[in-house]
Protein backbone atom coordinates (compact mmCIF):
# COMPACT_ATOMS: atom_id res chain seq x y z
CA UNK A 1 0.00 0.00 0.00
CA UNK A 2 1.48 3.40 -0.98
CA UNK A 3 2.80 5.47 1.88
CA UNK A 4 1.38 8.86 2.76
CA UNK A 5 4.60 10.56 1.57
CA UNK A 6 4.76 8.92 -1.84
CA UNK A 7 3.44 12.10 -3.49
CA UNK A 8 6.03 14.38 -1.88
CA UNK A 9 8.40 14.33 -4.91
CA UNK A 10 5.49 15.37 -7.12
CA UNK A 11 4.54 18.16 -4.73
CA UNK A 12 8.14 19.39 -4.74
CA UNK A 13 8.12 19.51 -8.54
CA UNK A 14 4.80 21.37 -8.49
CA UNK A 15 6.16 23.90 -5.99
CA UNK A 16 9.24 24.47 -8.15
CA UNK A 17 7.05 24.96 -11.24
CA UNK A 18 4.91 27.45 -9.34
CA UNK A 19 7.99 29.40 -8.20
CA UNK A 20 9.40 29.54 -11.71
CA UNK A 21 6.01 30.70 -12.96
CA UNK A 22 5.95 33.75 -10.70
CA UNK A 23 4.84 32.31 -7.38
CA UNK A 24 6.73 32.48 -4.10
CA UNK A 25 10.38 31.42 -4.47
CA UNK A 26 11.55 28.17 -2.89
CA UNK A 27 14.88 26.66 -1.91
CA UNK A 28 15.55 22.95 -2.47
CA UNK A 29 18.33 21.29 -0.47
CA UNK A 30 19.58 17.90 -1.68
CA UNK A 31 21.96 15.73 0.32
CA UNK A 32 24.64 14.61 -2.13
CA UNK A 33 27.07 13.18 0.40
CA UNK A 34 25.98 12.28 3.92
CA UNK A 35 29.50 12.13 5.30
CA UNK A 36 30.46 10.52 8.56
CA UNK A 37 29.03 13.32 10.65
CA UNK A 38 25.31 12.68 9.94
CA UNK A 39 22.75 9.90 9.67
CA UNK A 40 21.23 11.42 6.52
CA UNK A 41 21.11 9.50 3.27
CA UNK A 42 22.27 10.74 -0.16
CA UNK A 43 19.30 11.87 -2.21
CA UNK A 44 17.23 13.22 0.66
CA UNK A 45 15.51 16.48 -0.30
CA UNK A 46 14.01 19.31 1.69
CA UNK A 47 12.08 22.12 0.02
CA UNK A 48 11.84 25.32 2.05
CA UNK A 49 9.48 28.21 1.38
CA UNK A 50 10.16 31.83 2.23
CA UNK A 51 7.66 31.47 5.09
CA UNK A 52 9.56 28.48 6.50
CA UNK A 53 7.08 25.85 5.29
CA UNK A 54 8.76 22.62 4.18
CA UNK A 55 8.23 19.62 1.94
CA UNK A 56 10.31 16.48 2.03
CA UNK A 57 12.70 15.55 4.77
CA UNK A 58 16.30 15.41 5.87
CA UNK A 59 16.32 12.72 8.53
CA UNK A 60 19.32 13.93 10.49
CA UNK A 61 17.80 16.60 12.72
CA UNK A 62 20.99 18.58 13.28
CA UNK A 63 21.65 18.71 9.54
CA UNK A 64 18.02 19.61 8.89
CA UNK A 65 18.22 22.56 11.29
CA UNK A 66 21.43 23.75 9.67
CA UNK A 67 19.89 23.48 6.20
CA UNK A 68 16.83 25.46 7.29
CA UNK A 69 19.08 28.23 8.54
CA UNK A 70 21.07 28.22 5.31
CA UNK A 71 17.86 28.36 3.26
CA UNK A 72 16.60 31.38 5.19
CA UNK A 73 19.82 33.19 4.34
CA UNK A 74 19.44 32.40 0.64
CA UNK A 75 16.12 34.25 0.50
CA UNK A 76 17.66 37.41 1.90
CA UNK A 77 20.97 37.25 0.07
CA UNK A 78 22.11 39.93 -2.33
CA UNK A 79 23.63 39.27 -4.74
CA UNK A 80 21.40 36.29 -5.44
CA UNK A 81 23.02 32.86 -5.13
CA UNK A 82 21.07 30.50 -7.37
CA UNK A 83 23.06 27.30 -6.84
CA UNK A 84 25.59 26.52 -4.15
CA UNK A 85 27.15 23.49 -2.50
CA UNK A 86 27.49 23.69 1.28
CA UNK A 87 29.57 21.48 3.54
CA UNK A 88 28.11 20.93 7.02
CA UNK A 89 30.11 19.76 10.02
CA UNK A 90 29.00 17.98 13.18
CA UNK A 91 28.47 21.32 14.93
CA UNK A 92 26.15 22.60 12.19
CA UNK A 93 28.68 25.06 10.83
CA UNK A 94 28.80 25.40 7.05
CA UNK A 95 31.47 26.31 4.54
CA UNK A 96 31.14 26.89 0.81
CA UNK A 97 34.55 25.78 -0.41
CA UNK A 98 35.61 22.18 -0.75
CA UNK A 99 39.09 23.17 0.42
CA UNK A 100 37.59 24.31 3.72
CA UNK A 101 35.54 21.16 4.26
CA UNK A 102 36.55 18.31 6.53
CA UNK A 103 36.53 14.67 5.37
CA UNK A 104 33.45 13.76 7.44
CA UNK A 105 31.35 16.81 6.46
CA UNK A 106 27.95 16.35 4.83
CA UNK A 107 27.63 17.82 1.37
CA UNK A 108 24.33 19.50 0.44
CA UNK A 109 23.38 21.19 -2.84
CA UNK A 110 21.20 24.23 -2.17
CA UNK A 111 19.27 25.68 -5.11
CA UNK A 112 16.99 28.70 -5.31
CA UNK A 113 14.02 28.53 -7.67
CA UNK A 114 12.27 31.77 -8.54
CA UNK A 115 10.73 33.47 -11.54
CA UNK A 116 13.23 34.90 -14.04
CA UNK A 117 14.42 38.39 -13.23
CA UNK A 118 12.35 41.09 -14.92
CA UNK A 119 13.92 43.84 -16.99
CA UNK A 120 11.76 46.96 -17.40
CA UNK A 121 13.07 49.14 -20.21
CA UNK A 122 11.65 52.66 -20.32
CA UNK A 123 12.37 53.94 -23.82
CA UNK A 124 11.98 52.11 -27.10
CA UNK A 125 14.72 53.88 -29.05
CA UNK A 126 18.00 52.43 -30.29
CA UNK A 127 19.52 51.92 -26.84
CA UNK A 128 16.29 50.50 -25.43
CA UNK A 129 16.07 48.04 -28.32
CA UNK A 130 19.62 46.82 -27.72
CA UNK A 131 19.03 46.54 -23.96
CA UNK A 132 15.90 44.46 -24.60
CA UNK A 133 17.68 42.19 -27.09
CA UNK A 134 20.65 41.49 -24.84
CA UNK A 135 18.46 41.25 -21.74
CA UNK A 136 16.36 38.54 -23.37
CA UNK A 137 19.53 36.62 -24.27
CA UNK A 138 20.55 36.77 -20.61
CA UNK A 139 17.25 35.23 -19.53
CA UNK A 140 15.38 38.30 -18.33
CA UNK A 141 11.66 38.65 -18.81
CA UNK A 142 11.55 41.94 -20.73
CA UNK A 143 8.90 44.67 -20.46
CA UNK A 144 9.22 47.75 -22.69
CA UNK A 145 7.45 51.08 -22.15
CA UNK A 146 7.24 54.08 -24.46
CA UNK A 147 4.66 56.74 -25.19
CA UNK A 148 5.23 56.58 -28.96
CA UNK A 149 3.37 53.88 -30.91
CA UNK A 150 6.12 53.66 -33.52
CA UNK A 151 8.59 52.73 -30.79
CA UNK A 152 6.33 50.61 -28.57
CA UNK A 153 5.00 47.74 -30.60
CA UNK A 154 5.47 43.99 -30.82
CA UNK A 155 6.97 44.17 -34.31
CA UNK A 156 9.87 46.23 -32.99
CA UNK A 157 10.19 44.21 -29.77
CA UNK A 158 9.35 40.58 -30.58
CA UNK A 159 11.66 39.43 -27.78
CA UNK A 160 9.69 41.25 -25.08
CA UNK A 161 7.10 39.55 -22.90
CA UNK A 162 5.16 42.81 -22.72
CA UNK A 163 5.21 46.02 -24.77
CA UNK A 164 3.21 48.88 -23.31
CA UNK A 165 2.39 52.10 -25.12
CA UNK A 166 0.98 54.97 -23.11
CA UNK A 167 1.82 57.73 -20.68
CA UNK A 168 4.99 56.67 -18.90
CA UNK A 169 3.80 57.61 -15.42
CA UNK A 170 0.53 55.72 -15.81
CA UNK A 171 2.18 52.63 -17.26
CA UNK A 172 4.76 52.51 -14.47
CA UNK A 173 2.12 53.00 -11.80
CA UNK A 174 0.29 49.95 -13.15
CA UNK A 175 3.33 47.69 -12.61
CA UNK A 176 4.53 46.06 -9.42
CA UNK A 177 8.24 45.83 -8.59
CA UNK A 178 10.29 43.62 -6.32
CA UNK A 179 13.92 42.76 -5.59
CA UNK A 180 14.04 40.79 -8.85
CA UNK A 181 13.00 43.77 -11.01
CA UNK A 182 15.68 45.75 -12.88
CA UNK A 183 14.56 49.09 -14.31
CA UNK A 184 16.51 50.81 -17.08
CA UNK A 185 15.57 54.40 -17.98
CA UNK A 186 16.80 55.13 -21.51
CA UNK A 187 14.04 57.24 -23.01
CA UNK A 188 14.46 59.99 -25.58
CA UNK A 189 15.20 62.79 -23.13
CA UNK A 190 15.89 63.72 -19.54
CA UNK A 191 12.36 65.05 -19.01
CA UNK A 192 10.86 61.63 -19.74
CA UNK A 193 13.47 59.88 -17.61
CA UNK A 194 12.79 62.30 -14.75
CA UNK A 195 9.06 61.57 -14.95
CA UNK A 196 9.80 57.85 -14.92
CA UNK A 197 12.15 58.17 -11.99
CA UNK A 198 9.47 59.82 -9.88
CA UNK A 199 7.29 56.75 -10.37
CA UNK A 200 9.86 54.04 -9.61
CA UNK A 201 12.00 55.39 -6.76
CA UNK A 202 11.27 53.73 -3.45
CA UNK A 203 8.96 51.08 -4.88
CA UNK A 204 11.14 48.07 -4.13
CA UNK A 205 12.93 47.41 -7.42
CA UNK A 206 16.27 45.66 -7.08
CA UNK A 207 17.93 48.08 -9.49
CA UNK A 208 17.07 51.43 -11.08
CA UNK A 209 19.48 52.92 -13.60
CA UNK A 210 19.17 56.10 -15.64
CA UNK A 211 21.17 57.06 -18.70
CA UNK A 212 22.78 60.47 -19.04
CA UNK A 213 25.84 62.53 -18.31
CA UNK A 214 27.00 63.20 -14.75
CA UNK A 215 25.82 66.79 -15.03
CA UNK A 216 22.40 65.95 -16.39
CA UNK A 217 21.70 63.14 -13.96
CA UNK A 218 22.89 65.25 -11.03
CA UNK A 219 20.35 67.91 -12.04
CA UNK A 220 17.57 65.31 -12.14
CA UNK A 221 18.49 64.07 -8.67
CA UNK A 222 18.53 67.64 -7.35
CA UNK A 223 15.02 68.18 -8.71
CA UNK A 224 13.74 65.07 -6.90
CA UNK A 225 15.46 66.03 -3.65
CA UNK A 226 13.90 69.50 -3.88
CA UNK A 227 10.51 67.84 -4.33
CA UNK A 228 10.95 65.96 -1.07
CA UNK A 229 12.12 62.55 -2.22
CA UNK A 230 14.08 60.73 0.47
CA UNK A 231 17.81 60.99 -0.18
CA UNK A 232 18.23 57.41 1.07
CA UNK A 233 15.86 56.21 -1.66
CA UNK A 234 17.76 58.17 -4.33
CA UNK A 235 21.22 57.04 -3.23
CA UNK A 236 21.07 53.50 -4.77
CA UNK A 237 20.15 54.90 -8.21
CA UNK A 238 22.70 53.78 -10.81
CA UNK A 239 23.39 56.92 -12.77
CA UNK A 240 25.21 57.50 -14.98
CA UNK A 241 24.20 53.96 -15.85
CA UNK A 242 26.50 51.08 -16.73
CA UNK A 243 30.17 50.20 -16.48
CA UNK A 244 32.91 52.34 -18.00
CA UNK A 245 33.93 50.30 -21.04
CA UNK A 246 34.21 53.23 -23.43
CA UNK A 247 30.82 52.42 -24.98
CA UNK A 248 29.70 54.58 -27.90
CA UNK A 249 27.16 52.68 -30.02
CA UNK A 250 23.69 51.69 -28.76
CA UNK A 251 24.76 48.03 -28.61
CA UNK A 252 27.92 48.89 -26.67
CA UNK A 253 25.92 51.04 -24.25
CA UNK A 254 23.51 48.13 -23.75
CA UNK A 255 26.44 45.80 -23.02
CA UNK A 256 27.70 48.31 -20.45
CA UNK A 257 24.28 48.46 -18.77
CA UNK A 258 23.70 44.70 -18.70
CA UNK A 259 27.26 44.12 -17.51
CA UNK A 260 26.59 46.35 -14.51
CA UNK A 261 23.32 44.57 -13.75
CA UNK A 262 24.96 41.15 -14.07
CA UNK A 263 27.82 42.25 -11.83
CA UNK A 264 25.38 43.33 -9.13
CA UNK A 265 23.21 40.22 -9.43
CA UNK A 266 26.12 37.80 -9.25
CA UNK A 267 28.42 39.66 -6.88
CA UNK A 268 31.17 40.40 -9.37
CA UNK A 269 33.82 43.07 -8.96
CA UNK A 270 33.83 44.56 -12.46
CA UNK A 271 37.61 44.21 -12.72
CA UNK A 272 39.43 42.32 -15.44
CA UNK A 273 39.73 38.64 -14.55
CA UNK A 274 43.20 38.57 -16.07
CA UNK A 275 44.42 41.17 -13.54
CA UNK A 276 45.64 38.49 -11.13
CA UNK A 277 47.37 36.38 -13.76
CA UNK A 278 51.09 36.01 -13.08
CA UNK A 279 53.14 38.15 -15.42
CA UNK A 280 55.24 36.36 -17.99
CA UNK A 281 58.57 35.40 -16.46
CA UNK A 282 57.32 35.77 -12.90
CA UNK A 283 56.96 32.63 -10.75
CA UNK A 284 53.38 31.49 -10.23
CA UNK A 285 51.97 32.04 -6.74
CA UNK A 286 51.66 28.91 -4.63
CA UNK A 287 48.29 28.23 -3.00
Amino acid sequence: MPGVNDNVPLKIVEAIDAALGGGDPVVVATVTTAGASTTAQPGEKLLVGRDGATLGEITDQALRAAVLEAASQVFGAFPRVVLETLYFGRDGSAVTRRSQARPDDAQVMVQLFEAPARLVVVGGGHVGLSVAEIGELLGFGVTVLDDRPEFANEERFPMAESVRCGEIDEELDSLTFDHNTYIVLVSRGHKQDEIALRHVVGRGAGYVGMIGSKRRTATVLEHLRDEGFDAAALEPLATPIGLDIGAETPAEIAVSILAEITMLRRGGSGRRMSADRPRMGAPAART
